[in-house]
């Protein structure tokens, strides 16, 4: 395993570059996993989300559309989230997301064999009720930028996948007090999943300003 430093701009760049070689001709599946940004932290790599916004902006460059599609709106309703505690960390490790839903409506139909409409939500937690989002219907080589936390190692079907690893101590630094209670599923998370041993591209983002790309030998 090599690690190398690499500039935020380069990395955004580089992995757009390898959004639009792979499977040039067909729809991408791309997930965009890692927990969120600490409180106002800004930069491509501060969190998904925000590398997603960077990317739609390098591939639309680049000739290939891409979609964004948060995790965030595929949560589950609030009384199976909070079934077993609103500070439960295995609850948030294994039921808050919604996958079941994210892969009926986005993930299945954007795939080789897919419709080709997806849903960018299905969910709005702030109201628990339905979000009443339109559907939209891909281009034929669009990516589908699918961002949040615990994406891989579930069964969901990504054709290409990206890890934002961040170190416990780094992670526990960076989380808000309030949310200090999911530490100990991002640690299950990377015990049991282990997304930096296996994902397509890493990039360690303890300093989002300062990342490192990881290259397995």
């Amino acid at each position: 395993m090599r690690v190398r430093p690499i500039t935020p701009e380069l990395f955004v760049e580089d992995l757009a570059e390898r959004i639009v070689r792979e499977s040039p001709e067909t729809r991408l599946r791309v997930a965009l996993d890692g927990p969120p940004p600490a409180d106002g932290a800004t930069g491509p790599l501060a969190g998904p989300d925000l590398l997603a916004a960077a990317l739609v902006e390098e591939l639309r460059l680049r000739g290939r559309p891409a979609h964004v599609v948060p995790a965030g709106g595929f949560l589950r309703a609030a009384s199976l989230r909070f079934e077993q505690g609103r500070t439960n960390p295995d609850a948030f490790y294994t039921d808050w997301l919604d996958e079941a839903g994210l892969r009926r409506e986005v993930l299945d139909p954007a795939g080789p064999d897919g419709s080709g409409r997806i849903l960018p939500s299905l969910w709005d937690p702030a109201t628990d009720r339905a979000s009443r989002a339109a559907y939209r219907t891909l281009e034929s080589t669009a990516a589908v930028l699918v961002t949040g936390g615990f994406l891989l190692g579930g069964g969901l079907a990504f054709d290409l996948t990206v890890h934002l690893a961040v170190s416990p101590a780094a992670l526990a630094r960076r989380t808000p007090a309030e949310w200090a209670w999911t530490l100990p599923a991002w640690e299950r998370y990377a015990d049991e999943v282990d997304p930096a041993g296996w994902a397509d591209v890493v990039v360690r983002t303890d300093d989002p300003r300062h990342p490192a790309l990881v290259r397995r030998e």
